[in-house]
This record gives C-alpha cells, structure tokens and sequence, in this order.
C-alpha cells in the first residue's frame, strides 16, 4: 500500500471502532467488544504486505484485522450487531468474524489458538501448490498479543513452523498488558525468543508506524514466499482504549494517567496522516464517514436471526436434532 491507502486503512478501523462503541452503548451490539484503538498500524501494516488469497487469523481483538485483508465493512458491523446480513449470518459475532474468500480464517476468542490454524493452513497451501503449480505461493499470518506467549498451542506452531519451514509469519500485538498484567509481570525472556528457540528469526518494530510494520512485513512475506520459512515480528504498541467494553463501567485501575498519555502521544493515525496531503486526508476521511454511516444504519436495520434456525449451520452435514424425542 502507498502512504494514502495506509492512512485510509487505520483511518478506518479507528471510526470503524469508535462507531461500534457507539452501538454497544445504545445496546444494538450485545456482549461488548474488544477496541483496536491505538494498535491500527499493525493491521494497516501487515496486511498492506499481503495478496488477497494469503490467510490471516485473529484473535479477539480482531476487527481490525479483518478490516484491513479488506472485509466489508458494512457486513462486518451487522456481524457485530449479530444480524443475518452480517459476514457470517451473526452467529461469529465480534470475536469469531471470518470471511474465507478473502482469506479470514477467522478471528478466534481463544488466546493463542490461531497459531496452529494458520501454521496449518500454510502448510496445506503448500502441500497443494505440490500438487498444483496454479495454487500459488500462499502466506499465512497469524496475529497474537503479548498474553499468547506462553501457550503451549503457540509455542507447538513455532516448533512445526521452523520445523518444516512452514510460511508463515507469526505478528504479536505487545500492547503491554495481557488484559490487566503488565507484560515484564508474565514473560520470562523476551518475546522474541521464544520464537528464536525454533530457529525462526525475529524482529522487533515500532507497531505505532503503519510504514515501518509494512516494511518488515514485505521482508518476511519474501522470505516465506521464496521458501525461507517462518519469522516472527514483535509489534510494540499501545491500546488506547479498554481491554473490553466492560471497563467503561467497571473503571478498572491499572493504568495511570501519564502512562495513558504517553501512549496516547503517539498515534498511529497522526503519524501516517502526516505522510498525507491535507486534500486527500478529507477526502478519505468524508469518504470514510459515509461508508461507516451506511455501516450503522444496515446494520441497526438488519432483521435478528430467528431462534428456530438456532442449529443451522452446526453440523456440517446439515443434521438437526429432533425434538420431542424421549430417551
């Protein structure tokens, strides 16, 4: 991506985010969401490295994620609002949104899992590039935080990763806190060695700087492309927001002020719009504007899903339950 779409993609998910609080206060979206705030240069970043048929996966915290490998936003926001029209029919909801033609495998609400579903996915993308030289050189990435480090299904994806030189790029998000733990309070080492341990070579990058994510990105999506297997790359970042929605009314105290605004003071949004002419960042930003105003409005529009076709789409071969059926 040149300095324009970069600045459009973290413009997008910020008032993406800031629209979606909006509806979990007026109750159109149920449960709470986890905010991407301040930690946009990552997706813009990284997935502005990426073709459409390479694979992501998320975790919780993944909205922007999916936003940035080029979701719909308007689908995406009736997905969180648990509509029919949303992305996966409502039933992923904010922590499971997926789109599979784009290569989202799915945001996942289980911390750490998605290592192993897109070290998983690379391999089989290779075993049929094997197999069919038109299948391509796919790369998956997988986007983890700081509180993944040290699950056991993480740390089993870098060893068969560097193993068999998988491609994939393995992103930590180091906002600093594993919801409420300060990262120094739960990491032996550093993040980055964890991934060294497996001979899969690391970086560390400034995750506040849409450019400089993307920069590493190319380096090892090249290298993954190219057969060199495996990287890991180490985001330093900061969520300017709550770690859920939840803490707006519970006001949890583990944050003080001047680390607040310290983090604050170096937005992602204000350092790539400064690469980006005035003209052009209205532009984008009333463009914006429009397309999340239509978001809202489809979405808050958008009939409910209807409790009798609760099972549909659970099992894969279409099987209900009976009821009334005494055992």
């Amino acid at each position: 991506m040149d300095s324009a779409e970069l600045y459009r993609t973290v413009r997008l998910i910020r008032r993406f985010e800031e629209r979606a609080i909006e509806l979990v206060r007026s109750g159109e979206i149920v449960g709470g969401i986890h905010p991407y705030i301040g930690q946009e240069a990552i997706a813009a970043g990284v997935c502005g490295a990426l073709r459409r048929d390479d694979i992501i996966t998320s975790t919780h915290r993944g909205h922007g994620h999916v936003l940035a490998k080029g979701a719909d936003p308007v689908r995406m926001m009736a997905e969180l609002a648990g509509r029919v029209t949303g992305l996966n029919k409502g039933r992923g909801g904010s922590m499971h949104a997926a789109d599979f033609s784009l290569g989202i495998f799915g945001a996942n609400g289980i911390v750490g899992a998605g290592g192993a579903i897109a070290a998983g996915a690379a391999w089989a993308r290779r075993a049929q590039r094997t197999a069919d030289a038109e299948t391509g050189d796919v790369v998956a990435v997988n986007f983890f935080g700081d509180g993944a480090v040290s699950q056991g299904v993480l740390l089993e994806a870098f060893n068969l990763a560097g193993l068999w030189k998988i491609p994939v790029i393995f992103v930590c998000e180091n906002n600093g806190y594993a919801t409420t733990m300060p990262v120094e309070a739960g990491v032996a080492g550093s993040i980055t060695g964890r991934a060294e341990a497996f001979g899969i070579p690391a970086t560390t990058v400034d995750g506040q700087d849409p450019e400089c994510v993307q920069a590493v990105s190319e380096a090892a999506v090249i290298r993954a492309r190219s057969g060199g297997g495996p990287s890991l790359i180490e985001c330093m970042t900061y969520r300017f927001d709550a770690h859920h929605t939840f803490e707006h009314k519970a006001r949890l105290n583990y944050r003080s002020e001047d680390e607040l605004a310290a983090g604050r003071s170096r937005d992602p949004l204000d350092i790539q719009g400064a690469r980006v002419p005035s003209d052009a960042r209205s532009r984008i930003d009333a463009e914006i504007e429009e397309l999340l105003a239509e978001a809202v409005r489809f979405a808050v529009t958008s009939p409910k899903p209807d409790p009798a076709d609760a099972l549909d789409h659970l099992y894969a071969t279409g099987l209900r339950v009976r009821t009334g059926v005494n055992n």
